[in-house]
């Protein structure tokens, strides 16, 4: 009997019981004890006062991090829940808005990795890291063209990519939105990543669940998201990609020659990737090219593909890559190809009527239409050319170009609208 209490002792000292921490962007105090009548004022503060297993409730207010940083920093097992009124009687992510939104003056002490950095490998206590509705926006920490790249009705060119710059004083930020190095289970729910300047989501987790569940990306360069295994044994990551919108993924330069991916699956992690909306990204909504195919577990099933550029799907057939869209013949061959464990139910989309009244036109128009352009400038007899030539130095040309657009922001107000756009696929209006 004495033997069963103890141990009944420790199995409830190991029971973590999290408490409720409120902040309140206009009203609260940093030297409040963060409850809901007397809320901290800022995000990394209730942060740095909570234990793993607490619940931090954030309201509605642009959040820029210690001593206005413009990042955040989490190291704890911890819940981080955006998108409350003011006096935390009702949450809506959409209409109470939780922004993690940096301008381009806070480059100038802008993060190693991300606007948000999760760090928890490691730590004593493995937990649970929840993000929930919370939007990240890098439109003004960005620098973009005043000319180039800019389509009729639209307020900004091409986006830059540091070191050049535009009319900003900073280079634009050219960080991930969101990245974690952790281990125990990581939710990402109810959030918009929005004009992201380098990958939205990158997440190195050694073991245990990542679930990206019920987001949207809109205008992200590079990739929507990716989760990597940091551990050396094969499958202890199980990650789940389901019911997020990702759109208008860009490439990593204006010549559209690579990255641009909604979602993409990597070596030693188990991928379940299911009612999405993969669209109008510039290379492929699904992108399985990257390290060796016979390492990875994929299910990819009940998606919606929608016009995106290159293909719907890219993927390697040794040793060359295969670029396909859901209604090419043998797509669903796709089962039978290393790693891919299911290719079921996934159905293509061609028509932008499936967000009628919901994706902004001006925008879906130019980029359908977006191109790149060059042009060879050689003229052997220059005078340069002569000259060089007298001097046994080779002779040169000059190549210009030009693209249409290239990742210039997309509109904020349209983009939160995608949330509950399309019944059972994509992401759904926020709980």
């Amino acid at each position: 009997m004495k033997k069963l209490f103890v141990l009944f002792a420790l199995s409830a000292a190991m029971v973590v019981t999290g408490a409720d921490l409120y902040v309140l962007r206009k009203g609260g105090k940093n030297n409040n004890p963060g409850t809901k009548a007397k809320p901290f004022r800022n995000l990394w503060k209730a942060i740095d006062k909570a234990n793993p297993g607490d619940v931090i409730h954030i309201s509605e207010g642009t959040y820029s991090g210690k001593m206005s940083c413009g990042w955040i920093e989490v190291s704890k097992a911890v819940t981080l829940k955006g998108g409350y009124s003011s006096d935390f009687s009702q949450r809506d992510p959409v209409k109470y808005q939780t922004l993690l939104r940096p301008t381009n003056d806070q480059n100038a002490t802008k993060p190693i990795f991300g606007t948000m950095t999760i760090q928890n490998k490691n730590a004593r206590v493995k937990g649970t890291v929840v993000i929930d509705g919370i939007i990240f926006d890098h439109t003004l920490a960005n620098s973009y063209h005043a000319r180039e790249g800019k389509p009729a009705g639209f307020t900004q060119g091409m986006y830059l990519i540091p070191p050049t710059k535009g009319l900003t004083k900073y280079p634009s930020i050219d960080r991930y939105m969101l990245h974690a190095n952790t281990e125990g289970d990581l939710i990402i729910r109810n959030c918009l990543f929005l004009n992201g300047s380098n990958y939205a989501v990158n997440v190195n987790h050694f073991a245990g669940k990542v679930k990206i569940l019920n987001n949207v990306f809109v205008g992200c360069r590079m990739v929507g998201a990716e989760v990597r295994t940091s551990n050396g044994k094969l499958y202890a990551v199980d990650y789940e990609f389901a019911n997020n919108t990702v759109l208008f993924t860009w490439t990593r330069t204006k010549t559209f020659e690579d990255m641009g991916y909604a979602v993409r699956a990597n070596n030693g992690v188990v991928t379940n990737i299911h009612h999405n909306i993969l669209g109008l990204n510039c290379m492929a909504g699904f992108d399985n090219t990257k390290g060796n195919a016979k390492q990875k577990k994929v299910k990819l099933d009940n998606n919606i593909f929608f016009l995106n550029k290159k293909a719907d799907v890219a993927i390697t057939i040794s040793p060359n890559i295969k670029f396909m869209k859901v209604e090419d013949e043998g797509f669903d061959d796709l089962s039978d190809v290393d790693g891919m464990e299911s290719v079921e139910n996934n159905t293509a989309f061609k028509n932008p009527a499936l967000f009628k009244g919901i994706i902004d036109m001006n925008y879906l128009q130019a980029f359908l239409s977006a191109t790149y352009t060059e042009k060879v400038h050689y003229n052997e007899n220059s005078p340069m050319n002569q000259f060089r030539a007298a001097l046994g130095l080779n002779k040169q040309g000059k190549i210009t170009s030009k693209v249409s657009m290239f990742a210039n922001p997309y509109p904020f107000e349209s983009a939160v609208k995608f949330f509950g756009a399309v019944k059972e696929y994509g992401a759904q209006a926020c709980k």
